[in-house]
């Protein structure tokens, strides 16, 4: 067996149905697929069960722990040479096993990940989160696919690794957010070579609305602070910048404010005017990328909610572990863990 694609879900029975319907149409069928039912209310077995003579599929169910220790639990039942980390709200275009197989040939690696994109059917709200999430405006093109500001780090909506790796490492830690960043950097303080796969995208649906998509960023914002106590040199400039554009804009919304309230028209424009410019280069951009004003409109809130959301979170961990120096499960037990 070459390939064990494995996939935790939670509650998400209709997502699980589209990924293995996208896998039936692939045309490198050396592979097995794993899902690991991460302790649901809405299980997702009668979907798998329509694919049992489609695909070869082991479906298990379990108590929840979290993604990290689901795709543990199937790893540890499957079979390929290779692991194929994917979120469950992905669907895959029908040469992306053959584009990973491709690279395989041309240069080995021992781990390796690839980017996203938005499908056509995606909600106008989607794209405008895909836009947010893969944009040079807001991340700087990390999850795009396109060079970046630091070295690449797989991510588990779309993560391979060889079985060797994996085991050797005891794949992935038992963080609640931010361990699939944990797992890239012990990839690389192993010494394993890593490497960005262009070909091998996948569509990303990410979340169905704002609201979902700010506590998805601000877990990450938390993870990030949880990631650099672990791991002190993995904090890069890159990753303190939504806290600097949250900052920012609290300022510039301050000022606005004063501006108003002294009835100072000088310092209102000063708040504004950085708000506006940002918001006009999102909608710029955006609009001739997607070819939608309506996806452009909806872009400005997807990148504010994605960069304050992330900085909020950052700003939140930073007190709390740093400042007053809890530890991990003290600080988010609520949040994290049950």
């Amino acid at each position: 067996m070459k390939y064990s694609i494995i996939v935790p879900v939670f509650n998400r029975p209709d997502e699980i149905d589209e990924l293995l319907e996208s896998l039936t149409r692939q045309t490198f069928n050396d592979f097995e697929v794993i899902i690991v039912e991460d302790g649901s209310q809405k299980p997702c077995k009668e979907v798998c069960d329509k694919y049992t003579d489609k695909l070869n599929l082991k479906y298990f169910m379990k108590e929840n722990s979290g993604p990290g220790q689901s795709r543990n639990y199937g790893a540890e039942r499957s079979e390929g040479e290779y692991l194929l980390i994917l979120d469950s709200d992905v669907v895959l275009p029908e040469n992306y096993l053959y584009a990973i197989e491709e690279e395989l040939h041309r240069d080995k690696a021992d781990a390796f990940g690839g980017p996203d994109r938005a499908h056509n059917s995606f909600t106008d709200t989607q794209k405008a989160i895909s836009y947010s999430m893969t944009s040079f405006f807001t991340t700087g093109g990390i999850r795009g696919g396109k060079k970046k500001m630091d070295k690449f780090y797989p991510r588990s909506f779309n993560m391979g690794i060889r079985r060797e790796v994996y085991n050797k490492l005891g794949g992935f830690s038992k963080m609640r957010f931010g361990e699939d960043i944990d797992f890239s950097i012990r990839i690389f303080k192993a010494g394993c070579k890593c490497r960005l796969f262009p070909g091998a995208w996948v569509y990303h649906k990410r979340r169905t609305d704002f609201r979902k998509f700010w506590r998805q960023v601000y877990n990450s914002g938390i993870a990030r602070i949880n990631l650099y106590k672990k791991y002190p040199e993995s904090l890069k400039l890159v990753h303190l910048l939504p806290m600097v554009f949250t900052v920012g804009v609290g300022i510039c919304c301050i000022l606005a404010m004063t501006g108003v309230l002294i009835k100072v028209p000088l310092l209102t424009a000063l708040g504004l005017l950085p708000l506006l410019l940002y918001s006009l280069l999102i909608f710029t951009d955006s609009s001739i990328q997607n070819k939608s004003i309506k996806i452009g409109i909806l872009s400005i809130r997807a990148a504010f909610t994605q960069l304050t959301g992330y900085g909020c979170g950052f700003i939140e961990a930073w007190w709390k572990r740093c400042v007053q120096g809890k530890d991990e499960f003290s600080a988010y037990q609520k949040n994290f863990y049950k």
